[in-house]
C-alpha cells in the first residue's frame, strides 16, 4: 500500500477546498456579512493542513486500483468534514450531525437538507451550500487530474475510483488532458446557463447558486419553496440544463471535435431521452385534468421528470400530491438515474441496458444452447469483467438499500418515508416522498438515521465500493504490515 501518495492526494484535496472556500468570503464581502471570516479562517487552517501534508512528496507516484479507492473515499470523506466546520462555527447549523448531513449532501450532490428555513441562511453560506454541488459534480479528484502533475500511468485509478459509471476510460491518451477536457465542458455549460438565468432577469447570486446546484445536480435551492416562485421561463431553462448535466460527457466531446455520427448513435444517450420522454407523457396525462392547460402540465412533468432522473432533486410543485401512478414513474426514475459519465447519480441507464441484454442473452441461450453471443453496446462488445461487475453492483446496492431501510424501521416512521428516504440518499437525489418530500427535510431523523443516510449518500456518489473498501479488514492490516516493516528497516 502506497501510503505516502494517499497522503500526498489528502492533502491535495485539502489545498483545493481552502482555495475555493475564498469564494464565500468574496460574497460576505459583498454582502458585508461577518460570517465571511469563519470561512477564512477555515480556510487558512484546512490550507495549512494541505501543506503540511504535501510537504513532502510521495515515495512513488505509482498507485492501484485499491490505492484509487482508499484515496478518493478518504478524500471525501475528509472533504465533508472540513467543509461543514463553517456551518458550526457561525451557528447557521449547530449541530456537528447535521452540519455534516449538509455537507456530505452537497459534496455528494444529494441535495437532501436538514434545514426547515433556508432563506434564514447567510448569502456566503447559501453560496458555500451550493458550490459543495459544482465542486462534488465533476468529482474534486478529477480536477486534480486536471492542475495537478501526478506522475505515473497510473492516474486512470483515481479517475474510475470517483467517476460514475460502469466502466470508465480515456477521451484522450493522457489522463490529464482528459481530466482538463470534462471541466472545460462542465464549465462552459455552467457558464452558458448562468447566462440563460440571468436573461430571465435572475438576479446574478440567484443565477451563480441555482447554475452550480444545476451544474453538479445536486439540488441546493436558496428558496424554501425550491423552484416554485421562478418564472416558467426560469423553469424550462433548469429543465434543459438538468437534462444536458445528465448526458454522458463523451457526447460533447464528439460534438467538440465534430464527430457528430459518433454523439447521435451513442445508445445509453438514445435510451436516456426515450425513457424522459415516455416518463413525461405518463405524468402528463395524468396530471393535465388538475392544470389549467397542457403546457402547465407539459412544465411541470417535464421539470419533475428532469429533476428526479439526473437526480438533481429541483421542485417546482408539490409532486406527493399526485396520483400514486405519477409516484411510482419517479420511484422508477430515482433507481434509474441518469448517464453514466455525467454528473447526476442512480444507478444509471447503462447499467440497466447491460442488466436488460444479459436477461436477454440467457433467456436465448435456454433456447439455442449452442449459440454465442456477445453482449454489445454502440456496436461493440462489452468485456464480461463490465457485465460481472454490473452484477455485483446491483446485488450489493440492494442489499445495502435494504439493510438502510431496516434500521431506518427502528425509528418507526412509515416504510414510504424510509424506503424513499434511502432511495433518495443512495441515489444522490434529495426529496423522496411522504415525510421527506419536496416541501419537506430530513431533520427529523434521528442520529444514527442521519449516520446511515450519511453513508448512504457517501456510498451512492462513490458507486459503493471505493466506500465500503474502507471496511475491509486486508486494507487496514496492509496498511500496518507496510508500517511495521518500514520501522524495522529503519531500526
Amino acid at each position: 500500500m502506497n501510503r505516502s501518495i494517499i497522503r500526498y492526494i489528502l492533502g491535495s484535496v485539502l489545498k483545493v477546498e481552502a482555495a475555493f472556500m475564498l469564494l464565500p468570503c468574496i460574497v460576505a464581502l459583498c454582502y458585508m456579512e461577518k460570517e465571511g471570516f469563519v470561512y477564512l479562517g477555515v480556510g487558512i487552517v484546512t490550507f495549512l493542513l494541505g501543506m503540511l501534508m504535501t510537504h513532502k512528496k510521495a515515495n512513488s507516484s505509482v498507485f492501484y486500483l485499491k490505492e484509487g479507492c482508499v484515496a478518493t473515499a478518504l478524500s471525501w470523506i475528509f472533504m465533508s468534514f472540513f467543509g461543514c466546520i463553517p456551518f458550526i462555527l457561525t451557528g447557521e447549523i449547530p449541530s456537528l450531525i447535521d452540519a455534516l448531513f449538509e455537507t456530505v449532501s452537497g459534496f455528494t450532490t444529494t441535495g437532501a437538507s436538514i434545514l426547515s428555513d433556508v432563506e434564514a441562511l447567510s448569502h456566503c453560506t447559501l453560496m458555500w451550500r451550493s458550490f459543495t454541488h459544482w465542486l462534488g459534480g465533476m468529482g474534486v479528484l478529477v480536477f486534480l487530474l486536471a492542475i495537478i502533475p501526478l506522475g505515473g500511468g497510473s492516474r486512470i485509478n483515481l479517475m474510475r475510483a470517483e467517476s460514475p459509471g460502469p466502466s470508465v476510460g480515456k477521451l484522450v491518451p493522457k489522463v490529464k488532458h482528459t481530466a482538463q477536457i470534462l471541466y472545460i465542458i462542465y464549465i462552459t455549460l455552467t457558464v452558458v446557463q448562468i447566462i440563460f438565468l440571468c436573461i430571465g432577469k435572475m438576479p446574478l447570486f440567484d443565477s451563480l447558486a441555482t447554475a452550480f446546484g444545476t451544474a453538479g445536480t445536486g439540488g441546493f435551492g436558496i428558496k424554501n419553496d425550491s423552484a416554485a416562485s421562478y418564472s416558467t421561463y426560469i423553469q424550462w431553462v433548469l429543465t434543459i440544463f438538468m437534462i444536458l448535466f445528465g448526458v454522458n460527457f463523451n457526447a460533447y466531446y464528439y460534438i467538440l471535435y465534430k464527430q457528430f455520427k459518433k454523439a447521435f448513435k451513442m445508445e445509453e444517450v438514445r435510451y436516456y431521452f426515450l425513457i424522459i420522454i415516455a416518463a413525461v407523457g405518463i405524468i402528463c396525462c395524468h396530471i393535465i385534468d388538475t392544470t389549467k392547460s397542457f403546457f402547465e402540465a407539459l412544465t411541470q412533468a417535464s421539470f419533475q421528470v428532469a429533476s428526479i432522473i439526473t437526480t438533481t432533486g429541483f421542485s417546482s410543485i408539490d409532486f406527493n400530491k399526485w396520483s400514486q401512478t405519477c409516484k411510482t414513474v419517479l420511484v422508477f426514475l430515482m433507481f434509474c438515474g441518469a448517464c453514466a459519465g455525467s454528473t447526476g447519480g442512480g444507478i444509471k441507464v447503462s447499467r440497466f441496458i447491460i442488466l436488460i441484454k444479459t436477461i436477454i442473452k440467457d433467456l436465448e441461450s435456454y433456447i439455442h444452447p449452442k449459440c454465442i453471443k456477445k453482449i454489445q453496446i454502440d456496436k461493440k462488445p462489452v468485456e464480461h469483467e463490465v457485465v460481472r461487475s454490473v452484477n455485483v453492483f446491483f446485488i450489493t446496492f440492494f442489499i445495502l438499500f435494504a439493510a438502510s431501510v431496516f434500521v431506518l424501521s427502528f425509528e418507526d416512521k412509515d416504510l414510504i418515508t424510509n424506503f424513499t428516504a434511502v432511495a433518495a440518499t443512495m441515489n444522490n437525489i434529495g426529496p423522496g416522498l411522504a415525510l421527506v418530500g419536496p416541501t419537506c427535510n430530513f431533520g427529523h431523523f434521528d442520529v444514527l438515521s442521519k449516520l446511515v443516510l450519511i453513508f448512504d449518500m457517501l456510498a451512492g456518489r462513490l458507486e459503493l465500493f471505493p466506500l465500503l473498501i474502507l471496511f475491509h479488514p486486508a486494507i487496514w492490516k496492509e496498511m500496518f504490515k507496510i508500517k511495521h516493516h518500514a520501522k524495522c528497516v529503519r531500526d
